[in-house]
């Protein structure tokens, strides 16, 4: 069966074709902000579409944020996907909808979800080892419970921010391991991590686990995103309750949301988990996820993470993050924690490709290792989708100087 085409110029092909079709929050002009998917270099306004057409659902393309429409659950999320994807490939539809299309370039987009909780995980072998053998070259890179659970933190929502929000380098207390005695001062190790939100949609009743079979009922979509890292306050404070101002000041993510089903051709095994996880951790084939990333400074792509390389799943993580009975609310944001391959110009993080400062990697002609003022860090990622590939949009944030 030969699979439809869009009737929007420059869409066929395109990393934003009807495979796709990621959901974002723009406004054009003096407008207020609402719901919006992306076609080619095009956003649809999808609120006088549906409005035009009487759906049910025109009120949570109104809204300012895509929480509406998550919490109508997943039937709801295909039925919409079906309808928006009839829209853009049915010639029949073309006079309702042109007129509501606008260029992406055109208009200002918004954090895409309120966020209600945000979790970050720590499930790269890769990553992990590469961390363990800089701050504990002597001893085993992986602490006694990284191959038994998805290790993770709990981070702070409120300073989750829409790509292209500027990052300012914070401040906090230091001690290096020569000095006797923290000092206060701004961050001089300011590092990045190239990683993938999950963004749930559906809730869960306080006290019931999720099991990973489920994983797909509860979860939207995913965004790239950057848990940008003070790697110096971090240090001095992580032990023993682990990351806190040295994360929380800042975690940046892409602006639109690619549907978890426009991610089902990218679906891979895991590359294989030893010893055999607990019971409720137990997931079978095509757990994992085929995603390349790309790390770019200042316009140079420094290091390509492959997604598909990470140890633990996402749904392992998020059956551990409510295997105690914690209860998910719409809105609530998990990421996978940096994704780094096996190869050097595979690392997520500046920690690792400059090998903790002591190997600096060349980015703009001439030696780097943490972040600058002025300095751009863009962070995209690619998929296979059912007609080429897909772009999960791109994040991205400029360093300003602390205050």
């Amino acid at each position: 069966m030969t699979e439809p085409t869009s009737w929007v110029e420059g869409a066929s092909g395109s990393l934003f074709d009807v495979d796709n079709l990621p959901y974002g929050v723009f406004s054009h002009d003096d407008e207020e902000p609402r719901v919006g998917v992306r076609i080619g270099d095009l956003v649809l306004d999808l609120a006088p579409v549906a409005a035009g057409e009487m759906l049910e659902v025109a009120h949570a393309f109104e809204a300012t944020d895509l929480n509406p429409l998550m919490a109508m659950g997943k039937p709801a999320w295909s039925s919409v996907r079906r309808w928006v994807t009839s829209l853009l490939t049915d010639e029949a539809e073309r006079p309702l909808v042109e007129p509501m299309l606008v260029p992406v370039d055109e208009v200002t987009m918004h954090l895409p979800v309120t966020v209600a909780d945000y979790v970050d995980f720590y499930c790269s072998l890769d990553h992990a080892g590469n961390v363990g053998k800089i701050f504990r070259p002597d001893a085993e890179p992986l602490l006694p419970n990284w191959r038994h659970l998805p290790v993770g933190y709990h981070g702070r929502a409120g300073t989750v921010v829409v790509s292209g929000t500027q990052v300012r380098r914070p401040s906090g207390q230091r001690k290096p391991p020569t000095a006797d005695a923290p000092t206060y001062g701004a961050s001089e190790r300011l590092d990045i991590e190239a990683e993938l939100g999950f963004v749930v949609g559906a809730p869960s009743e306080l006290g019931h686990q999720v099991p990973v079979e489920a994983f797909t009922d509860h979860v939207f979509g995913v965004v790239p995103l950057n848990d940008w890292s003070a790697r110096d306050i971090q240090a001095w404070e992580y032990v023993p309750l682990g990351p806190f101002l040295g994360k929380s000041f800042a975690t940046s993510v892409a602006a639109w949301v690619t549907p978890l089903e426009a991610l089902e051709p990218a679906r891979v095994d895991l590359p294989g988990q030893e010893p055999e996880p607990l019971d409720y951790l137990r997931v079978g084939p095509g757990a994992g996820y085929d995603i390349d990333f790309e790390v770019e400074l200042n316009g140079e792509v420094v290091a390509r993470p492959p997604y598909a390389s990470m140890y633990w799943s996402p749904a392992q993580m998020l059956a551990h993050l409510t295997v105690n009975g914690a209860s998910l609310r719409v809105g609530d944001l998990f990421a996978s924690g940096t994704v780094s391959g096996p190869r050097p110009d595979q690392r997520g993080s500046f920690l690792e490709l400059s090998w903790g400062g002591k190997e600096p990697f060349t980015a703009g002609g001439r030696e780097r290792a943490f972040l600058e003022d002025g300095d751009t860090v863009t962070i995209r990622a690619t998929a296979p989708g059912r007609l080429g590939r897909i772009a999960l949009g791109e994040v991205t944030g400029n360093v300003v100087p602390a205050r």
